[in-house]
Formats: structure tokens, sequence, C-alpha cells
């Protein structure tokens, strides 16, 4: 399976905040490793809110948003990924709902700053967009990456086999899997308007390198960016962050803390990226993340 997981910077709607380092928290690295789950950061009436998905594609996550879409009107929002990937046909499945509601993607982590006028929901920058979350991503009806974002992608593999590929053992019957997803996964991309040029980067990586991380141009020649403005994705009027580096004080947005956490823990430097893949015969459980493969 193909994998992601990035981020940028947006202080309140459609303006970049201007932060001197990038931040990001073990608390943050964690949730990426745990399945999927999406909730809804409000930040009316100073900008447009948009919805957080955080984690691993796992068979569940279409049913997942399902239930999150339930009483809500979310035609048109934005999707603020913060993903390793996972499951080749559920992100697929996923990617398809998404692009009938209209949705808007980006990727970056779900914060909440502190200032002098009180708390605000940002969005930060210098994360890691991995694997089939880059083909979720794609899925926007328009798409922005930022400046500081990593995205990555790898090829397609056995989930379970995944950790020392050469090594493991291979039937006609796998063969046939990661084929016929192969095929499923280029359906798809041109469906979404990607370019056949993202499906050639992908494939060419195999699980025991390390991941390709696409260039600015390889983003636009691949379509995976549609927009440089932040604004597109994340309308409003809202302002740049007023306070100075010194001052701002950053944590994660509560309901995406594992328990036991707590929401003023302090900021680490941002975490190395993880790689992981799978393409599994009915799209199930992701493979749990190789740490030693973190680069």
């Amino acid at each position: 399976m193909l994998i992601c997981t990035a981020l940028f910077c947006i202080a309140l709607p459609a303006v970049t905040a201007a932060l001197d380092k990038p931040v990001a928290s073990d608390a943050v690295l964690e949730a990426r490793k745990q399945p999927m789950h999406f909730n809804w950061i409000a930040c009316a009436p100073n900008c447009r809110s948009w919805i957080s998905a955080v984690g691993i594609v796992t068979a569940d996550t279409p049913k997942a948003f399902d239930d999150f879409a339930k009483g809500r009107d979310l035609t048109g929002a934005t999707v603020v990924l913060d993903s390793s990937g996972g499951s080749v046909n559920d992100a697929i499945a996923l990617g398809r709902r998404w692009r009938a509601l209209g949705l808007r993607t980006t990727v970056g982590t779900s914060v909440v700053t502190k200032t002098t006028a009180g708390d605000r929901a940002v969005v930060l920058p210098d994360a890691y967009c991995e694997s089939m979350c880059v083909f979720m991503l794609l899925s926007g009806k328009a798409r922005y990456v930022p400046e500081r974002a990593h995205v990555r992608v790898h090829q397609i593999w056995m989930g379970d086999r995944a950790d020392d590929a050469k090594a493991a053992s291979y039937t006609a019957q796998d063969l046939m899997i990661v084929e016929r997803d192969i095929g499923r996964l280029a359906k798809y991309t041109f469906d979404m308007g990607g370019a056949g040029e993202l499906l050639s980067l992908a494939l060419s990586v195999p699980p025991w390198e390390e991941l390709h991380e696409m260039s600015r141009t390889e983003l636009r020649s691949t379509h995976l960016v549609t927009t440089d403005l932040v604004a597109d994705v994340l309308p409003g009027e809202g302002a740049t962050l007023d306070v100075p580096m010194a001052g701002l004080v950053t944590k994660p947005v509560q309901d995406r803390l594992p328990a036991g956490i707590a929401d003023t823990a302090a900021v680490s430097t941002i975490s190395k990226p993880t790689k992981t893949a799978e393409a599994s015969p009915t799209g199930g459980t992701a493979a749990a993340v190789p740490a030693q493969q973190q680069q």
C-alpha cells in the first residue's frame, strides 16, 4: 500500500502562519499509527472550519467516515490529512467518497494555538504524507501542499511481508492480488485527474528502499497540487498570528490525543516519517508501522 503523512501551516483561514521552526508532538506521531479517525475543527467566525483526518486507513475507515458525516453537510469542506497511509482498496473507496462530496484536500496537523487574543485553531506544516495518503490527497477537488510539507510514495506490497520483503515468500495468489490492486489504483488515479507519472514514481520504489519524496515540480506534473494558494482550500477572513514565536504555545487538538495524555503537553521537534505497505485481498487492516523504517 502507499502511505502518507504531511503538514502545512495556516493561521486561521486563508493566511499562512509565519512560524520560524516546525513543531510536532510525540502524541501526534502516535496518533498517525492508530486507525484513522475524523474530527470537525471549528474555526468560525474567523475562518472556514475543516475535517481533521488522522491515522492509518483500515477496513473500518470508510464506515468511520460515513458515521462521522451523519448529520453534517460536508459538501465542499476541506480534509486536512495527517496519515501514514494504509489499505489500498479502502483508501480508494474513501477517496471516491470524498470526490463525490466535492471535498478539498491538504496535508497538516490541527492544533490549538494560544495567543493574546485567545485560543485559535491552526494547521502546522513540516509533516509527512506517505503512501496511500498521497492518493487520498488526489481525491480533493482542489489540492494544496505547503512548501515545507513532505509527500512520499512507494510501491504497494503485501502488508504482512513488508518488513522483510526480499526474504519473504510469495505465491501466485499474492502476485494476483498485488497486480489486481495496481490496476484498481491506476483506474482511480486517472479518474481523480492524476497523471501516469504519479503511478510511475510510486511503483518504481520497492519497500526495501527509502520512500521517494516528491519535489514541487513533481507535485505539479503529477497533478497532485492544483493551487499554490492556501485560501483555495481554507478560505476565510482571519489574520496572521500576532504573537512572537517565543510566546507561541501550541497543543494538539484535544480529541486527537490518546487517553491520558495532557492537552498542554510540550511540543517537541518534528518526528521523522514512518513507512508501511499493504495490498490485501479485501483491503483489510493496515500493517503495523515498522519503526526501523523511520528516516
